[in-house]
C-alpha cells in the first residue's frame, strides 16, 4: 500500500485546512499522527473501516477536526478547523490492513504504511 498526503500549507489561528491522503490499497483501519518540531509524533485522528468506518480523536483536537474517507476514491482526509499555533507540525497518515482493537490505534506500530508527511504551519 502507497500513502500520498497532500494539502498542507500556511495558514493564520483560525483558519480551516483539509488534508488528503490517497490509498493505493485496501486497509482495514487508517489514521492521522503528527510530529511537531522537537516532539516525538502523536495520535491525532483514526478511522476503523471494518468497524462502520467509526472515527477517533484525540482530545487535542475533538470537536475541531474531522476525519474522513472517500471509499470510491480510497482517500483519506483530514478537515482542521479553528487551528491553532500549538497544530503545526508535519503531519502523516498511515494505514494498517488488518483490523485492531480499539486500545491499539493510537499507537504508532499498530500501522503498516505510512504516507510522506505534509507541514501545516499556523501562525498567530
Amino acid at each position: 500500500v502507497q500513502l500520498q498526503a497532500s494539502g498542507g500549507g500556511l495558514v493564520q489561528a483560525g483558519d480551516s485546512l483539509r488534508l488528503s491522503c490517497a490509498a493505493s490499497g485496501r486497509t482495514a483501519l487508517m489514521g492521522w499522527f503528527r510530529q511537531a518540531p522537537g516532539r516525538e509524533r502523536e495520535f491525532v485522528a483514526a478511522i476503523r473501516r471494518t468497524y462502520g468506518n467509526s472515527k477517533h480523536y484525540s482530545d487535542s483536537v475533538k470537536g475541531r477536526f474531522t476525519i474522513s474517507i472517500d471509499n470510491a476514491e480510497n482517500t483519506l482526509y483530514l478537515q482542521m478547523n479553528s487551528l491553532k499555533p500549538d497544530d503545526t507540525a508535519v503531519y502523516f497518515c498511515a494505514a494498517r490492513l488488518s483490523a485492531i482493537v480499539l486500545s491499539a490505534i493510537r499507537l504508532e506500530n499498530s500501522y503498516d504504511y505510512w504516507g510522506q508527511g505534509t507541514l501545516v504551519t499556523v501562525s498567530s
